[in-house]
């Protein structure tokens, strides 16, 4: 695999470089489309006054509060791992309008006891115009700065100093708008009514949203950019409902547009939550799966090793004794030549028998003759269904089992025996990942047949091509596009030297069922 290829993987895997999937697309449409109809239908009652709604102006700040900040610890994880100016910028700006949002509340008219009508004002227009300017940040250097570098040292104190600098300048705008009013324009002309130079100040973010969307829209190659558009048309549809619609403060256009605020901060705080949990399951996917390969590896790797030391130690014990027949002939006082060279003859058809035996791939899934020991089958199968519990929650599939208790031994290796089953579990579980239609069961059973204890393992997948029932056992054939081909060799070959058999089926009504017997270890009536 080339550097390339692998910086392109893990691109693919960062929130900030995984190009969104046409279904995420669509689903930020829709997301807009809904805002755009909300908006058409406040507009005719934007500016009918809600006067006695004041007391829910705390339980909103509080909201727009948490939502805002998580979204900035959030964000500065992400910095975190990935050491963007673009990130920082980004999260910066989550955090400035979060550390506004309790002066904003404090200062407001009628809502603690407060009638700071211009400071309020003013902490509102710094937040209207403030966040833009960051989102401006993130959109121009995302893909002009190099990154930070990685060290967690230095990441750290990014952070902390990004966090310092955000919560003084927020101090700054609290202090100016407080202590001098007299010096900046008035934005109310009362409580309620905002002045033409409010005015000025929504198209001043109103010009900054649409600069946002153009350098957004212009390069949308991550999913970030994507729902970072839907943010900023959201803000576009609140500002408009605030100060173009409605008639003031408390009227139903300047509700809806807080509510419209309220979506904004919330849908990408959604998105984190829910690309992080995916990821999260993408990663423990990967991960059993890594862990069941190596196994797998592993297991052959022992199966293969024990095969060419058991077959090739045949024709390396004849070789020996050829070669020391082959000398004792030579060390005669007369020699005799004859015997001597059948004797290496011999030596060279072991060599060659060897050479064979190392090159075929059958001889190689032959095992040895491993320790072998009575054991109950049912208690086999319950400790390996225990420990495929959490690939079986991962992948949405309800595992059933019946266990016959008391059914006769078997006499076998347990550890291979115990991954027999392992591999065919874990194969069901990976047939039914995409299945959506029905529900995803493995049924596991344990039974008596005549002389043979019989294991069966069968799913709700697609089932097997008749075609490829028998081929299935063969190795290195698989049906998965990641297979190795190794799993249902192994089972074969392990099943087969302990004087079973294992076998495919249809299940009813739809899978596929695999299921191996071994025979009964029935003691022996006494004499």
């Amino acid at each position: 695999m080339t550097a390339a290829t692998e910086t392109q993987r893990d691109d693919g895997l960062l929130l900030t470089t995984m190009p969104p999937r046409p279904a995420q697309v669509r689903l930020a449409a829709a997301v807009v489309l809904c805002l755009l109809a909300a908006l058409a239908a406040a507009w005719p009652f934007a500016r009918m006054p809600l006067d006695a709604t004041e007391p829910l102006l705390p339980a909103y700040a509080a909201a727009i509060l948490i939502t805002d900040l998580i979204t900035a610890v959030l964000l500065f994880g992400l910095f975190a791992i990935e050491r963007s100016r673009a990130i920082l910028a980004l999260a910066t700006g989550y955090l400035f309008v979060a550390v506004l949002v309790a002066p904003w509340l404090l200062t407001f008219p009628g809502a603690i006891d407060a009638g700071m009508t211009e400071a309020t004002a003013w902490i509102g227009a710094a937040r209207r115009v403030g966040f833009p300017l960051f989102v401006l940040a993130y959109a121009t250097v995302k893909d002009t700065e190099p990154a930070f570098p990685n060290s967690p040292v230095r990441g750290a104190r990014l952070v902390a100093a990004a966090t310092l600098a955000t919560v003084a300048l927020a101090a700054l705008v609290v202090a100016v708008a407080l202590a001098h009013p007299g010096l900046l324009p008035r934005l109310m002309r009362d409580d309620t009514r905002m002045s033409s130079a409010w005015m000025v100040v929504a198209s001043l973010a109103m010009a900054l949203y649409a600069v946002d969307l153009a350098l957004l829209w212009r390069r949308r190659r991550s999913l970030l950019d994507t729902w970072m558009i839907v943010v900023i048309c959201t803000l576009a549809i609140e500002l408009t409902l605030l100060s173009f619609l409605s008639s003031g403060r408390l009227s139903l256009g300047w509700w809806a547009g807080w509510l419209c605020g309220l979506a904004s901060a919330s849908i990408l705080l959604l998105v984190l939550l829910s690309e992080t949990t995916t990821l999260y399951v993408r990663l423990a996917r990967a991960t059993i799966a890594e862990r069941r390969a190596r196994a797998e590896r592993l297991t052959a790797v022992e199966a293969f090793s024990a095969a060419i030391a058991h077959e090739v130690n045949q024709p390396l014990a004849s070789m020996v004794t050829n070669a020391d027949a082959a000398m004792r002939w030579l060390d005669r006082p007369r020699p005799d030549l004859g015997e001597a060279r059948g004797a290496l003859e011999r030596i060279a058809a072991d060599g060659h028998r060897a050479s064979q035996l190392v090159a075929s791939i059958r001889a190689m899934f032959r095992s040895g003759a491993p320790v072998r020991a009575p054991l109950d089958l049912t208690d086999l199968v319950a400790s390996v269904l225990r420990c495929q519990q959490g690939e079986a929650r991962i992948g949405h599939v309800s595992v059933r089992a019946d266990l016959v208790p008391g059914l006769p031994h078997v006499v076998g290796e347990p550890v291979q025996l115990g991954q027999v089953v392992a591999n065919l579990v874990a194969n069901a579980i990976d047939a039914m990942a995409g299945i959506t239609d029905r529900a995803r069961i493995v049924f596991v059973q344990c039974r008596s047949v005549a002389t043979e204890v019989v294991v069966s393992v069968a799913d709700s997948g697609p089932g097997l091509d008749p075609a490829d029932r028998e081929r299935v056992f063969e190795p290195f054939f698989s049906t998965k596009d990641s297979g190795m081909g190794m799993g249902l060799a192994f089972c074969r070959t392990v099943i087969e030297s302990h004087g079973g058999r294992i076998w495919a089926a249809d299940n009813a009504p739809v899978g596929a069922v695999f299921s191996f017997a071994l025979p009964a270890d029935v003691p022996e009536a006494p004499q």
